[in-house]
């Protein structure tokens, strides 16, 4: 890279660090990097040739590699010269920013910097992560975390009292999100320790229900980690405490929403363990719930209500290896009412129904439908892969051009 080619591509780090409010000092922490070094890539003294370090310093901007430096050329993009496409929807940059601790210049150099105006921002921003989040945009949210999260963990550290606990709220729930994200791509650790950090977040705000919700994304961390004895103690200890206080007419909606999904939550719980009558009691207790509220709700990004309850009695009985029930409970589902992740969701386990049923063509067509509105859950969820796995089986060498195109995007051939 020329000098000339230094100072215009330090001119647009700025220029791009500047739109995301960004210090350089927070943009080196973001990136693992010194102030100092920021400082000279800006000015052009400092050259950045690498690209994983191109890579890295596009994450943290929170923009597409091609952005900061159109000549880079990234092998991670589909297509031959396709600058404008996505990358493959993963969370690597949104584990590597919770592999340790986002704020340590804070922590070293205690600083009351707060911006009260920023608070807005940050709202926006949470919402934003949660869009990406049940769109099942995991590319596009794993960037926006890598910014998203050392700014809210600065903020909680140096928020005045009365801004305190709703940046702490906003933390919680950006940590729910990454949890459930994680969980969707199977990275089940990640997703525990997401969790973890929500509950600790949703505390500190003085946000009692959102403490229940750090638990319930707990519970799904615990299930995709095959320790059901943690999920039931989990989910059944939140459960025992929030019933009780759930019991009168007067129980606020966002109470319930939380107490029919930590039912759904157990019902999952037992279903994986081969627990018939225990899953169904708990999706019919879900039942009850739904019935109290009437309405579909997205209390806390859970997306609890009747139809959502029905979603999931259709899952709980494909994991039970009840086909003809769920086939039979999807029947007459309203499903335009639910977020893109939850339709897909509900196609992928008719899809694994069929499979059961050895419905090859209805099988197919359903996973088929998913992916088209849903691709990334499908091409990541182990479910979906196992089906189609299992639908290459079945076919053999009579497979369809369909169904071998969607086992190599999904990475379901063998």
């Amino acid at each position: 890279m020329s000098s000339e080619g230094r100072r215009a591509f330090g001119a647009r780090v700025a220029e791009l660090r500047r739109q995301r409010d960004l210090t350089q000092n927070e943009l080196a922490a973001v990136i693992g990097r010194t102030a100092s070094w920021v400082s000279q890539v800006e000015r052009g003294i400092q050259p950045v040739n690498r690209l994983d370090v191109l890579r890295l310093l596009a994450d943290g901007l929170g923009v597409p590699l091609h952005v900061l430096q159109p000549e880079a050329v990234d092998p991670r993009l589909t297509g031959v010269g396709a600058a404008d496409e996505a990358v493959p929807n993963d969370l690597d940059q949104a584990r590597l920013v919770i592999s340790g601790h986002s704020a340590l210049d804070v922590v070293l150099e205690p600083r009351e910097d707060f911006r009260a105006d920023a608070v807005q921002e940050l709202r926006d921003e949470v919402e934003r992560v949660w869009r990406l989040t049940h769109e099942d945009r995991f590319a596009d949210l794993s960037r926006a975390l890598g910014t998203l999260l050392p700014r809210l963990e600065r903020a909680v550290r140096t928020a005045p009292g009365e801004f305190a606990p709703e940046v702490h709220r906003l933390l919680a729930r950006t940590y729910q999100a990454l949890s459930a994200a994680f969980v969707r791509q199977d990275e089940a650790d990640a997703a525990w320790l997401a969790a973890d950090r929500a509950i600790r977040a949703a505390e500190l705000a003085g946000d009692r229900l959102g403490v229940f919700v750090g638990v319930f994304r707990l519970v799904h961390a615990f299930v995709r980690l095959k320790r059901l004895d943690q999920a039931e103690h989990a989910a059944a200890a939140a459960l025992n405490t929030l019933t009780r206080h759930a019991e009168a007419e007067s129980t606020p909606p966002e109470e319930l929403s939380v107490l029919g999904s930590l039912h759904l939550a157990l019902a999952l719980v037992h279903a994986r363990a081969g627990e018939r009558s225990a899953a169904r009691e708990q999706i019919n207790k879900g039942r009850a719930v739904a019935a109290r509220l009437g309405v579909e709700r997205n209390d806390f990004n859970l997306e609890f209500g009747p139809t959502n309850v029905e979603v999931q009695a259709v899952s709980t009985a494909v994991d039970l290896g009840d086909a003809g029930e769920a086939l039979d409970t999807a029947e007459g589902l309203d499903i335009s009412v639910l977020s893109t992740e939850r339709q897909a969701r509900l196609l992928m386990d008719l899809g694994r129904a069929h499979v059961q049923r050895r419905q090859l063509g209805d099988a197919l067509a359903c996973l088929l439908k998913a992916e088209e509105i849903a691709p990334d859950l499908i091409r990541t969820h182990i479910a979906a892969r196992a089906a189609i796995r299992e639908l290459m089986l079945m076919a053999g060498r009579s497979a369809s051009s369909e169904l071998r195109g969607l086992a190599e995007r999904t990475d379901a051939m063998g």
